[in-house]
């Protein structure tokens, strides 16, 4: 079973481990050198055969680097890149691709292709992304060659964003490989971004998440439209406190130990257009799409609805072997090109309201292309939805669901906006503003807010038997 962030393991035996060894580390090589020790515990806990895995990449892509960084503008280092480059993807396609792809030929030539499943090891999609980027940065000239392995393998394998993101840059945290401070403002900031990032993800994704699979696990041809909408609602708001509560958690906990990620999530729900939506969706996985597929096809500049389309192609792809991830992929990528050429110079006319409502109601019908792996349950849920099944459109035997989740629906909503960023800010400052040294009333706010929602995410946690993180498949 692997270790995950909103456990009782981790909260209450790894993290506390963890904390006290790297403070107790005296420099910055052993603090390096902890982290990476601890990091590959955290990530044998449960698979741990696949950290031979996660070495094999990162002796290749370090060598790799190496040899690029020593023939820089000659053929030996674009053969090195054209070998990690073979390497990574070749390994994702193996453990990611290899059965789809065969499942796919047996039907076109109507032959079974006996091969074993392969288990997808956690994280690879991730850590695999994070080795391309460095070699082509390298490359292009736009990052330095890492020359110490540890490094290289830290940057690799850093337990906070290994398994599920963000997508790293090594450009980005080079300098904090090595030089780096855990002062007190940042472990505090640390602290209370881990904490938020657990409570979006125990206190708001996982009773969400029990709603949404109590509706759409069922029998779609009976569930009414009421039904079916609340049961999309409730995992769009999952799949986003899910995940970028997963993000805020590896962000608090990269502040804690010194380094500084960028951010993954700018309130999407708050878009008015799916082009601002994207923008504002797990960030570093576009702009890994953006800096090395959209850009090298040619960007705004030439074929741009070609490009726009092979990249939303390989986003769906990215997110899983399954038809059901490219329609979502293709789907986006579609509304995408719309946009371009046409929809967004409405969208900035039209009340904001519309514009907000014709972006939500589009991102909901994504997430269907999303949630059913079946294209019939796909199909199944599209009539749910319009009452197109033959089902009554208010099953009043919903109500009491309806009911029951109106305070988490009314809790959610307001998360999903800056309301709550906005609030946290008015108190410290308007707690600065006291006669208190040291801002005493700011600090006691931000300890009495860390210690509820520990204390609440630690009681929804004892005994549940619900507990996913989406994004671990991927």
């Amino acid at each position: 079973m692997i270790m995950v962030f909103s456990s009782l393991i981790f909260l209450y035996a790894f993290l506390p481990v963890c904390l006290i060894l790297y403070a107790c580390a005296p420099g910055i090589r052993s603090k390096n050198i902890i982290l990476l020790i601890l990091s590959l515990v955290f990530y044998a806990w449960g698979e741990p055969v696949w950290v031979s895995l996660l070495f094999a990449i990162s002796i290749v892509n370090y060598c790799g680097g190496l040899m690029i960084g020593k023939y820089h503008g000659r053929w030996q280092a674009k053969t090195a890149l054209i070998t990690t480059l073979v390497f990574n993807l070749g390994l994702l396609g193996a453990f990611k691709y290899l059965n789809f792809f065969l499942d796919n030929l047996g039907l076109l030539w109507h032959h079974t292709f006996m091969l074993s499943p392969i288990a997808l090891p956690i994280g690879l999609s991730f850590y695999v992304f994070q080795a391309l980027s460095y070699n082509i940065d390298l490359y292009r000239d736009q990052t330095q060659v890492q020359t110490s392995f540890v490094k290289f393998f830290l940057f690799i394998s850093l337990f906070p964003q290994l398994v599920a993101g963000p997508i790293l840059r090594y450009s980005d945290i080079a300098p904090q490989l090595s030089q780096r401070q855990s002062t007190w403002p940042r472990i505090s900031y640390g602290l209370a971004r881990f904490l938020c990032g657990l409570g979006k993800k125990v206190l708001l994704a996982n009773f969400a998440g029990q709603t949404a699979s109590t509706l759409l696990n069922g029998q779609l041809e009976s569930l009414g439209a009421a039904g079916a909408w609340l049961g999309l609602l409730m995992f769009a708001f999952q799949i986003y406190f899910d995940f970028s509560g997963y993000s805020d958690m590896a962000i608090g906990l990269g502040r804690i130990f010194g380094f500084t990620y960028k951010e993954n999530f700018l309130f999407p729900y708050t878009a008015k257009s799916i082009t601002d939506f994207w923008r504002t969706w797990h960030i570093s996985l576009g702009a890994f799409f953006r800096d090395y597929v959209y850009i090298p096809l040619g960007g705004n500049r030439r074929f741009q609805m070609r490009n726009i389309l092979i990249v939303w192609f390989l986003t769906g792809l990215w997110h899983g072997a399954s038809w059901n991830f490219i329609l979502w992929g293709l789907y986006f990528g579609c509304i995408l090109v719309l946009e371009k050429y046409f929809l967004l110079k409405i969208l900035r006319v039209i009340p904001r309201i519309f514009s907000w409502l014709y972006a939500f109601v589009l991102i909901l019908f994504g997430w269907v292309f999303f949630y059913f792996t079946d294209l019939a349950h796909i199909g199944a849920m599209f009539q749910a939805l319009f009452g197109l099944n033959g089902a009554p459109l208010y099953d009043f035997s919903i109500t009491t669901l309806y009911l029951n989740n109106l305070p988490l629906c009314v809790i959610c909503i307001c998360a999903c906006t800056p309301l709550p960023k906005y609030l946290a800010r008015r108190i410290v400052s308007l707690n600065a503003l006291n006669a208190y040294p040291d801002s005493v009333l700011s600090g006691l706010s931000m300890l009495i807010y860390n210690l509820v929602v520990l204390g609440l995410s630690t009681i929804a946690l004892v005994g549940a038997s619900y507990n996913p993180f989406l994004y671990f498949r991927f």
